[in-house]
């Protein structure tokens, strides 16, 4: 599995901010594109700083993605007032998870 690491500059959110308000409309976005395994969105409210990590099936489908990738980060940084800091890719050593 290989992932894209998207780092983003904001305003501070709002404790009382809702930040899913707009993941519907980027997880349609993204779902259908082959090799999409899934996403998180992380965000630091105090900064204002956040990065979203994009999950692949292998580094050819990350490959593939890349241009409907730059066009949905820019779509959604403009939208949300941010500035995309970074865009790094990574193959992915293991993961874990607990439920």
């Amino acid at each position: 599995m290989f992932v894209r690491l998207s780092t983003y500059q904001g305003s501070p959110v709002p404790a009382e901010g809702d930040l899913s308000a707009s993941s519907e409309a980027v997880v349609k976005q993204v779902q259908d594109v082959p090799g999409f395994v899934g996403v998180y969105y992380l965000v630091d409210r105090a900064s204002g700083k956040a990065v979203s990590l994009t999950l692949w099936e292998d580094e050819q489908a990350m490959l593939d993605s890349e241009e409907r990738a730059g066009q949905i980060r820019e779509e959604t940084a403009r939208r949300e007032g941010q500035r995309i800091v970074s865009v790094e890719r990574y193959e992915v050593g293991f993961s874990h998870f607990n439920r």
